[in-house]
């Protein structure tokens, strides 16, 4: 009789070994000059002397998933772009702060370790630190036998920043008169995804293989769109205006992600006549025949950062982010608040200002 096995339990660790060495290039392509050491340490290290450039550094720090947007990687069977959404949805919650990002750890479970497929998630990882210019400084991928199925995955991660404390953004700094600069996201980022896969991948949807001439491409290939990452855009951003405020367009949707960047007296009112969202939106909203306010929870509708700052400094802002390739307008104006404002939706976390959106939305 052969004795039991950590592989014959469903572990293999050589598999593991192979997908280290199969990440190894791209972990490499995604450092910074503060990474201490070589990939495969117990602990990531990161030279913390290059904290000494400020007055009073102040360390950021945020972690995140990708959600059920994984589900669409497994069925396209595409797993190189699943990580750059893991990157977007921490740096781009480090930046909203004026953090610039340092670096991110990563984890990944899965039911079987297929090096192939663990290789290539890590690489748009990689790729994903590459774009926000920080660091992958560590991760660890977990194989859970029985608890997963084999082809089941789930990723995580986990960044720091630094900002300078007197430099640090947030709702103090916000005053009525203030304008809100859109910026345009690449599709449904990593949101929603839930609602987006009963409308349009359930028993009355069209399908993941179905070409769509409204998108241009089939559906499993627009969901699979990349979150864009704009840490470096937003970087730049505040290097040349007086950015007071930023909120990252994540879950709960434009209203509950922007009052929460507010001061609580304060209001904002958002114009949807000043942007058609992308064909996606409309799509969801007709097949599942989703209510404009349902669909404004929760998704973000084609914007996916808002930027807070003086109307005199909205051209300038437009201007940049245009000439960095992101598509930018003012898509809103802060006001006072009115007493008994609610807005169309609660600060996401609580507490923040008040957010309405008024006007007819253009389509796609």
């Amino acid at each position: 009789m052969t004795g039991a096995s950590y592989a014959a339990a469903g572990v293999d660790v050589e598999a593991g070994e192979r997908a280290v060495a199969l990440m190894r290039a791209s972990v490499r392509a995604a450092q910074r000059p503060e990474t201490v050491g070589d990939f495969g340490g117990f602990a990531g290290l990161f030279d913390a002397s290059a904290l000494t450039k400020y007055r009073r550094p102040l360390l950021a720090t945020s972690t995140d998933g990708v959600g059920t947007k994984v589900a669409v990687a497994r069925a396209m069977d595409v797993h190189d772009t699943i990580g750059i959404d893991l990157v977007a949805m921490v740096v781009d919650d480090l930046v909203v702060v004026g953090a610039e990002p340092l670096f991110l750890t990563d984890y990944i479970a899965t039911g079987s370790v297929v090096p192939e497929r663990i290789a290539a998630i890590v690489s748009g990882i990689a790729a994903g630190c590459q774009l926000a210019g920080c660091a992958l400084l560590g991760g660890e991928t977990a194989e859970h036998p029985g608890l997963l199925a084999p082809d089941e995955y789930d990723l995580a991660g986990a960044g720091t920043g630094v900002v300078e404390a007197d430099l640090l953004l947030g709702p103090d700094r916000v005053v009525a008169g203030d304008v809100l600069v859109a910026m345009a996201a690449s599709g449904l980022h990593s949101n929603g995804y839930s609602l987006a896969r009963y409308v349009l991948l359930g028993d009355k949807g069209p399908g993941i293989n179905a070409y769509l001439p409204e998108l241009d491409r089939t559906v499993g290939e627009e969901l699979l769109e990349p979150t864009r990452i704009y840490a470096q855009d937003i970087l730049a951003l505040i290097d040349v205006v007086p950015v007071h405020g930023l909120s990252h367009v994540t879950g709960g949707g434009l209203a509950a992600n922007i009052a929460r960047v507010l001061p609580p007296q304060l209001a904002a009112v958002i114009d949807r006549t000043t942007w058609a969202p992308l064909p996606i939106f409309d799509l969801i909203g007709e097949l599942g025949s989703v209510a404009q306010l349902e669909l404004e929870r929760t998704l973000n509708m084609g914007i996916g950062m808002v930027a807070i700052l003086p109307a005199g400094a909205a051209s300038r802002a437009i201007e940049l982010l245009t000439g960095r390739g992101v598509k930018a307008w003012v898509c809103g104006v802060v006001r006072d608040r009115r007493d008994g404002e609610i807005g169309d939706s609660p600060a996401k976390g609580g507490g923040g200002g008040a957010v309405t959106l008024v006007g007819e939305q253009q389509t796609g």
